[in-house]
């Protein structure tokens, strides 16, 4: 047994009940009682963690203050640096530049080539190097006999607190289908029934089961493909250069970006007729201090440089933390236990051995539910290094759906926890919400144009379609989904306008907006990069 003796004493509880709970019928909760647990222990709802951003399209809307912060910081491109660009003679010029190398980008980019047009991918690090690549537990799509476009669009806008706007989820949905064939069709290597079904499962607040997976490593089996294919397509990508600016000309309408290559420390000027923002999430920003799931370089560089422009927001005001991150060993601490591990029959069980929520409650619920288990009922397992978790009985998996059903359909997880001696058929995973998504973003239409004219935005980074909770498997849809719309209507748009004047006349606005309310010059954004060390006077 890898756990320390005190957290022994409780997983013996889980053995002592699991009969009993197996048994037991666990009533979904009603709307009033949903809302009651969000307000009392959502991250949202917590007193004193947002406030009101000061300049800009969003000005008095609430946000997290690690978002505010950073948006309401100076560019990386300081006067003196302005002088040293040549916007006159650009270091690259193509129809469409897509800022982002993960499942947004690249779907972008390759539809972009398809209509004709040309293109450049620039991503912050290596292409892949994304949340998408991370991504685990399945992809939804309404496309079985049972299930219709419609139910999973009203489970779409449920999940979402019905604030979710409409025409996106309708685009959401509608497209689905098709992408899944699209995928079929690229290589994906779905899990199959042996007359050569899709398999497919529930996740947490869906209605039917229509969770499409590569076994637990889905996001990643995508993003394989969609790389390969931008290498077999010779679509040209920098690597290791994310964008520091947009470009505008004098009627605010974007005209390119300014690259910083981070080997060369060099900046790049791409004069675009359009361009397409695929630059993720902000996990690492760590609002209220929680460990993040997302990758090393989800930094809300979007939301910084878009705002910048002039693009309006959408939800800034609510983060998605997904319920059950792994909360020991501390090792891989945020990192996930996908819902899939839910969806198979896992039951979350407090000290006690209680079972205390249905685990396929939509994600805001089930998180507020570990919560408030942890913090006002006193029922959580504490680590020797004080951290706070509930169990989840994944043993379960196998004595419900047959020995070896772990090792099969959760690989991935398997060795995520062997490694440290941790058998998950055999003894339970402690959990704990981590930071996961982004909910809100740049506001975007169908179309995924933004009010700033000739910039689109797909993905995390936009906002909109996912309301005020996401519910899994639409993260890896919307990327898809709104990645080819913004391929599709940025290389038309391409084709009928000339090359814009290149500037950065935004910026100096922007800067002279920040001195007026005296906002500290020290303080600069996109990070690019989230700096842990302890003593950041080194290096």
């Amino acid at each position: 047994m890898p756990y320390p003796q005190e957290m022994q004493k409780s997983t013996q509880k889980i053995v002592s009940t699991r009969s009993q709970r197996i048994k037991q019928t666990f009533q979904r909760l009603s709307p009033e009682e949903k809302e009651k647990l969000l307000r009392g222990f959502h991250p949202d709802y917590k007193p004193g963690t947002q406030r009101k951003l000061k300049l800009g399209p969003n000005k008095n809307d609430f946000t997290p203050y690690e978002i505010a912060d950073m948006i309401e910081s100076y560019s990386r491109l300081s006067p003196d640096e302005f002088n040293k660009i040549d916007l006159s003679k650009p270091d690259f010029q193509v129809d469409v530049l897509v800022i982002g190398g993960g499942g947004a980008g690249a779907s972008a980019a390759l539809v972009v080539q398809e209509n004709g047009a040309n293109v450049l991918l620039a991503t912050k690090l290596r292409i892949g190097d994304t949340n998408t690549m991370m991504a685990q537990g399945g992809i939804q799509a309404a496309d079985k006999p049972n299930d219709s476009p419609v139910l999973h669009y009203l489970d779409v806008m449920g999940g979402g607190g019905y604030k979710n706007v409409p025409e996106l989820v309708g685009a959401l949905v509608m497209d689905a289908p098709s992408i899944m064939q699209y995928l079929e069709n690229l290589g994906i290597m779905f899990d199959k029934q042996p007359d050569g079904t899709f398999v497919t499962i529930h996740g947490g607040g869906t209605c039917r089961k229509r969770m499409h997976a590569a076994r637990d490593y889905t996001g990643a089996e995508i993003m394989r493909v969609l790389r390969d294919e931008i290498k077999n397509y010779r679509i040209p990508v920098l690597e290791f250069s994310p964008a520091v600016e947009l470009l505008t000309d004098e009627k605010g309408i974007c005209t390119g970006a300014v690259l910083f290559n981070l080997e060369t420390e060099k900046y790049l000027v791409v004069r675009a007729k359009t361009v397409i923002m695929a630059t993720g999430g902000s996990g690492r920003l760590h609002i209220q201090g929680f460990p993040t799931s997302n990758h090393y370089g989800a930094t809300a560089d979007g939301l910084v440089l878009a705002y910048r422009a002039g693009a309006k927001l959408a939800f800034l005001d609510t983060i998605q933390y997904h319920p059950t991150g792994v909360a020991y060993p501390e090792q891989i601490v945020g990192l996930l236990i996908t819902e899939k591990v839910r969806g198979l029959g896992a039951h979350l069980v407090n000290s006690d051995g209680e079972r205390f929520i249905f685990e396929l409650e939509t994600r805001d619920t089930v998180a507020s539910a570990i919560i408030r288990e942890c913090q006002d009922r006193k029922k959580g397992i504490t680590t020797p290094t004080g951290m706070q978790g509930v169990w989840l009985d994944t043993p379960l998996i196998d004595i419900l759906r047959g020995e070896g059903t772990i090792k099969f359909r959760l690989p991935a997880m398997y060795r995520q926890f062997i490694r440290f001696g941790i058998d998950m058929t055999k003894e339970p995973v402690l959990t704990y919400p981590t930071q996961h998504y982004q909910n809100g973003g740049v506001l975007i239409n169908e179309r995924c144009e933004t009010n700033v004219e000739n910039l689109y935005v797909a993905g995390e980074v936009s906002g909109g379609v996912h309301g005020r909770n996401r519910l899994m498997g639409n993260s890896l849809l919307d990327i898809l989904v709104f990645g080819r719309r913004a391929g599709v209507a940025s290389s038309a748009k391409s084709k009928k306008i000339k090359f814009g004047k290149l500037g950065l006349t935004h910026i100096k606005k922007f800067h002279r907006a920040l001195k007026t309310l005296k906002i500290d010059p020290k303080k600069i954004a996109p990070i690019l990069l989230p700096d842990y060390r302890q003593n950041k006077s080194i290096g």
